[in-house]
């Protein structure tokens, strides 16, 4: 069958993005055909778009994350049946179209108290709050912590969940408006990283004792001074770069700032086996339905217009989630 998606022959500026005709084959073993009715936009493909990561081939279709309608499954499939409404966030690339064909084992059915935009919304994010707060540092009641981007896709969703769990977030923004859409969800006290020395104001709002962890998605411009902000034995999880890459630097420091631990994780790694993408997602989807944590759509472009959506994204134009509607 015949479909439309966004494909990317070189790497370069949102240009590059095309909305083309393509061709969707059968579903073969193990594999399920999906009709997308909500697309994520996660800044992972600007990186990919740009060639910052290397992606598996040229031409390709960009994205990971997506919901829709099972309309056809495979030989062998027991993950998903026609008709079921699922979401994903890993995978082969793909999304970034109005129908694929892909891996069943990626899809997970979707309850009835989550529609499909909040699905192809949270997901990735989501799923990222969840491992990031639970398995790569379990955050504790009464601790305070520094998260920064608070007002990004994934930040709303770790300040309103650390919330819950008895968390003080701190949280870095980059406006006004960023640091009274980060307070409504969660986020205790809110630091202007373009006014204020973010270290010296995380120094002061702990009394000079510093953070425990840091989350840090930010990457170049924060790297350095996120690693002052921690308590001795501390750990800087770094899990993005939307200033640039962090470059190389002396281990060293780790020990001179206080026996730091350093890790750089990725969804991908946390939900490796089946069982544990299905857990994840089952804590994250409880704590949507019972309105713990709200997941927002900001922004919505069409799909055809993903050029429009990554010099927003890019541009820092975006908070919260953003979906590419098919």
């Amino acid at each position: 069958m015949n479909s439309k998606a966004i494909r990317v022959h070189e790497n370069g500026g949102p240009e590059v993005l095309k909305w083309e005709d393509v061709s969707v084959p059968e579903p073969g073993p193990g594999e399920a055909r999906v009709r997308h009715t909500a697309i994520g936009l996660n800044f992972v493909e600007i990186y990919f778009r740009m060639g910052l990561y290397p992606p598996p081939h040229l031409p390709y279709t960009p994205g990971t994350e997506a919901a829709g309608v099972v309309e056809a499954v495979g030989p062998d499939v027991t993950e998903v049946r026609v008709g079921d409404r699922v979401a994903y966030c890993g995978g082969p690339f793909g999304a970034y179209s109005e129908v694929r064909v892909m891996p069943a084992k990626f899809l997970v059915p979707l309850p009835e108290g989550i529609d499909e935009a909040t699905a192809a919304a949270s997901m990735l994010k989501g799923l990222t709050s969840q491992y990031l707060l639970f398995s790569t540092y379990q955050v504790k009641r009464g601790e305070t912590i520094l998260v920064h981007a608070a007002a990004g896709g994934v930040g709303l969703i770790l300040c309103q969940w650390a919330k819950h769990l008895g968390a003080t977030v701190i949280g870095t923004v980059g406006s006004e408006d960023k640091a009274r859409l980060a307070a409504q969800h969660g986020c205790d006290q809110t630091i202007l990283y373009h006014k204020e020395d973010f270290v010296a104001r995380v120094r002061e709002l702990t009394g000079g004792k510093g953070v425990p962890v840091v989350y840090d998605s930010v990457g170049q411009a924060t790297f350095m001074g996120s690693l002052d902000c921690l308590q001795p034995r501390g750990l800087m999880v770094s899990y993005g770069q939307a200033s640039g890459v962090v470059p190389p630097f002396n281990v060293g420091i780790l020990s001179a700032k206080g026996s730091l631990y350093l890790t750089r994780p990725t969804l991908v790694t946390y939900v490796a086996e089946r069982d544990e993408l299905l857990g994840r997602a089952r804590a994250l989807f409880d704590v949507l339905t019972r309105g713990i944590v709200r997941c927002e759509v900001r922004q919505r472009f069409k799909l055809k217009d993903a050029a429009e959506a990554h010099r927003a994204l890019a541009g820092r134009q975006t908070t919260g989630s953003s979906l590419l509607i098919p």
